[in-house]
């Protein structure tokens, strides 16, 4: 007996198979792609590659090296490839392009509960700013969190000591040690403690995190019901993350109050201190800072602050076992610097010149970030000489910029000489380096996260040799990449310690 006969059923596939291609077309009909002229306007957009149904030119996103319009789907993009194009907007249209532009999905999922790094340009924003520049992530304020970073320092050396003690050629996973000492390192600035639930905390927030970065048939057509209905479900594990993480947050803040209620109450002031302070004695009826904003800030905070930190000390590292030349050059270094002493102070960084060009050349081949949030643009502008219309989205492709070979030797190579003598920086005016951006949405943790990349590639390196796995030859060593919300290595970076010099024991 059949449930349905055999022409329904063939009715039922072809609906199938055809609804999603004629929700495209009446899509692509309602918004049809810009060209890059319009005839009789005078408009002149960036030229852009060709493109594909669809997808449109999604496919030539990090292959450019000037500005270029990219057709995705039903959202239109100029990439900022090259420094002269980064200059530009920077310097003439930074306020234009001081609201960054977020997926259907995360902006579903986060609502108005947004912190600093997806708040838009405006008065909140300008406040927001003010307060991490002034009070959360000051150089002053860096300089507080320094005994926190030299425990944690510390701590690190004796885990990675602990395991290499345990047999010869013993593998270490420095992608999961890295973690750990950023993570504590900045759950403790954030809170002036352990968190005791910080393995929960840390596992949300990856999810969270990992989800954030994904874009789906919604995110590309954001005006279609139909999709933004399918879609539903992500939005919904969405929204479960964001209201866990909250969940903790408010543990966070309970933990951090019962600490300034006892002894430790004369301690000094840890982040979450300073914005709750802030939030009691909050007076601004026009941009008040809310309970809801300070939650988003300490999520802004350790989200942007923890994972990007590992990634740059993981490529460090790579990058040292690829180029044994300038692992021993960097290693000579830190060890005459130190002499013998059973830890490293930020004391001892000062000197480290070597050590501060290996960061700056990781930076440069490995920025995090390598293309940057996406930016609305709020006005018709004109950079290069090319017309960009209202709404458009502008990304810096940090990766190609840092490439750019107009200002860089032997761009594809690892050297950190290049930087000896040179005034370049990545404080966001030297536009062909920004690994942290630049202009007013620049990353406001940079400081911070340099000390903590500095302080742990220096305690790795000085209190141990490092080798590959057996079998695997310097030109051998894996540099695959994976995106999401940063760029960081597929796989997991196993190396082998070999204690030089005995760390101290944890106390």
């Amino acid at each position: 007996m059949e449930l349905f006969p055999w022409p329904w059923c063939l009715y039922m596939l072809l609906l199938l198979v055809l609804l999603p291609a004629l929700v495209l077309l009446l899509e692509l009909q309602r918004h049809p792609t810009p060209r890059t002229s319009a005839p009789g306007t005078g408009t002149r957009l960036p030229p852009g590659p060709w493109r594909l149904p669809v997808i449109g030119s999604l496919h030539h996103l990090l292959a450019t090296n000037d500005p270029r319009l990219v057709h995705r789907a039903l959202l239109h993009f100029a990439v900022v490839s090259s420094a002269d194009a980064a200059r530009e907007v920077v310097r003439e249209h930074d306020a234009n392009f001081a609201t960054r532009a977020v997926t259907a999905t995360v902006a579903a999922t986060v609502g108005d509960k947004v912190g600093i790094v997806l708040s838009p340009h405006g008065a909140t924003w300008r406040r927001l700013r003010r307060i991490c520049a002034a009070e959360l992530l000051s150089a002053r304020r860096v300089r507080s969190f320094r005994p926190v970073r030299e425990d944690e320092a510390a701590r690190l050396a004796a885990t990675v000591a602990a395991a290499a003690g345990e047999r010869r050629y013993q593998l270490v996973n420095v992608s999961e040690v890295a973690s750990r000492f950023v993570s504590d390192a900045v759950l403790r600035a954030i809170m002036g403690e352990r968190f005791r639930w910080r393995d929960e905390f840390v596992a949300a927030l990856e999810k969270a995190m990992a989800r954030g970065a994904e874009f789906g048939a919604a995110d590309l057509f954001p005006s279609s019901w139909l999709l933004r209905a399918v879609n539903y479900g992500a939005v919904r594990e969405s929204m479960a993350l964001n209201a866990k993480l909250f969940e903790l947050v408010d543990r966070a803040i309970d933990q951090c109050r019962e600490r300034k209620a006892g002894l430790d109450a004369q301690d000094g002031d840890c982040l979450l201190d300073v914005l709750l302070r802030l939030q009691e004695h909050d007076d601004d009826p026009d941009c008040p800072l809310t309970m809801a904003t300070v939650k988003a800030v300490i999520l802004d905070m350790f989200g942007t602050g923890s994972s990007t930190t590992s990634t740059t000390i993981q490529w460090a590292m790579l990058e040292l076992m690829k180029n044994p030349k300038v692992m021993r050059k960097v290693q000579l270094e830190i060890r005459h610097a130190m002499g013998c002493r059973s830890r490293v102070t930020e004391d001892d960084l000062i000197n480290l010149k070597y050590l501060k060009l290996v960061i700056k050349e990781t930076l440069r081949l490995h920025p995090a970030t390598s293309v940057l949030f996406p930016k609305a643009s709020q006005e018709c502008c004109k950079v290069l000489g090319y017309d960009v219309p209202k709404g458009m989205l502008m990304i810096m492709n940090a990766w190609a910029i840092n490439r750019d070979p107009k200002y860089w030797d032997d761009a594809e190579v690892f050297k950190p000489e290049r930087f000896e003598g040179s005034t370049v920086d990545f404080r966001g005016t030297d536009f062909q380096f920004l690994p942290f951006g630049a202009g007013r949405r620049m990353c406001p943790g940079m400081t911070l996260a340099h000390a903590n990349i500095e302080l742990a590639l220096a305690t790795l390196l000085y209190h141990f040799d490092w080798q590959l796995p057996p079998g695997v030859a310097p030109e051998e060593v894996d540099m695959a990449e994976k995106f999401g919300v940063d760029v960081h290595p597929k796989r997991n970076v196993y190396l082998c310690p070999v204690i030089v010099v005995t760390p101290e024991t944890e106390s």
